[in-house]
């Protein structure tokens, strides 16, 4: 129990519940039964702008993060146009400004058109505002054209984020080598198509003394990589999603593509391995790697329907359904984690301190709610998680000292 003042963008002040007086005119919310949390940072979601307007856009997308708890987001360049080029990532910028219900900050391509062949002006992306360089949605297949990049990144002063996936391995897969996909008779992508690319990664980022952030992690083998990298002192950060650290393979056996994505669901003892990781630290951050698609695109059959599932909504209460309430982590750890997603990247975590600005989020931790029941704050509804019942919502988002986020029953006063 206690009370925040928010003044001026900040933190202002912290007493015992009843010890601050609202200044006159202030906004009070009565947050009585709520808990107040750190406000989150995703560093992976895809906005589908410029290009896919029809499935996500600025507003949409940052609107259905404020929703979901989250103060601040990277989105990835894999737009059409790529954001290759330093006038494509100003005019996201600008828009940016305009429409983001939240803090937005944009990555931009390690190569020209996400080919893997020609590196983007990475140093003159940076000057224009790049938070980081990825070709995600494709690995960099070439280890020259990679190191290259690694070479660069000094001059660029930016992390280099990569999806990890050796398409020799992957080739036509649709989920996860394993039992289930012999049984459904699915081509499947063998954990070691990432395992060997982080390990390849990993042995150049050593070798260029340079900084690298392994994405979506999915599979034990590929955090036996990462814990040996960090133990030999290379420049590595990694982070899973909701849906990997909460789902198996298992999950795919109705052939419903709201649990295609890529990498995909694997096994339990991989998704275990995940929840060590990330009790550990060897992953730091939790990211969504929120991915809208299309309903028409989505009731394809699953082979040919697109990888990729939606997420920003869902995050904590996913995370606080599966893995706080049955006691396998801790809410604290929870939050550290969700909060940590801007560290690789230069953008410190949010915290609850005097002075700090005020990135707050709201959650009712008895809460049960059905999701997609009230619909999606996102144009897309392709949730791995839809008609879930979940325990814990937020109810409020401020973000930089704003309201980004406010449940429409949850009631607000002022005097």
């Amino acid at each position: 129990m206690g009370d925040l003042l928010v003044r001026d963008g900040e933190l202002a002040e912290i007493g015992e519940s009843g010890a601050l007086a609202a200044p006159d005119g202030a906004e009070v919310v009565d947050a009585e039964g709520l808990h107040a949390l750190p406000a989150f940072v995703d560093p992976h979601v895809h906005l589908r702008t410029p290009g896919r307007e029809d499935e996500e856009d600025i507003d949409s997308g940052t609107r259905a993060a404020a929703a979901g708890g989250f103060c601040a987001i990277l989105a990835m360049p894999n737009t059409d146009p790529v954001v290759d080029t330093a006038s494509v990532l100003n005019s996201l910028r600008r828009r940016a400004r305009e429409e983001a219900r939240v803090p937005l900050g944009f990555t931009a391509a390690i190569t020209r058109g996400q080919a893997g062949e020609q590196l983007t002006e990475m140093a003159e992306l940076a000057s224009e505002g790049a938070a980081g360089f990825t070709d995600d949605g494709l690995p960099v297949r070439s280890a020259g054209v990679l190191r290259q990049a690694l070479q660069y990144q000094k001059l660029a002063g930016r992390t280099i984020a990569l999806h990890e996936e050796d398409p020799a391995l992957s080739g036509a897969g649709v989920m996860h080598e394993g039992a289930a996909s012999a049984q459904l008779g699915l081509a499947g992508i063998p954990s070691v198509s990432e395992s060997t690319m982080v390990a390849r990664d990993a042995a150049l980022a050593e070798y260029e003394q340079a900084r690298i952030h392994i994405q979506h992690v999915s599979a034990r083998q590929t955090v036996e990589v990462i814990e040996r990298a960090k133990a030999a002192g290379v420049q590595i950060s990694a982070e899973a999603t909701p849906h990997h650290l909460t789902l198996t393979d298992q999950a795919v056996m109705g052939l419903d593509s709201n649990f295609k994505m890529n990498p995909p669901l694997r096994s339990e003892d991989d998704r275990e391995a995940l929840i060590e990781a990330l009790r550990s630290g060897t992953l730091d951050c939790i990211a969504t790697d929120h991915a809208p698609h299309a309903r028409e695109e989505k009731e394809q059959p699953f082979e040919t329907a697109p990888m990729g599932v939606i997420g920003l909504e869902t995050a904590f209460a996913a995370l606080h359904t599966e893995l706080v309430l049955p006691g396998i982590i801790g809410l604290e750890l929870l939050a550290e984690r969700m909060t940590a997603g801007g560290e690789p990247f230069g953008i410190p975590a949010p915290v609850l301190s005097v002075g700090a600005p005020a990135n707050i989020v709201l959650v009712d931790l008895e809460a049960q709610w059905e999701v997609g029941e009230a619909g999606y704050e996102s144009r897309s509804t392709n949730s791995c998680f839809a008609g879930r019942s979940f325990t814990g919502r937020v109810r409020m988002t401020v973000a930089g000292g704003s309201v980004a986020y406010r449940e429409r029953s949850f009631a607000i006063g002022a005097v």
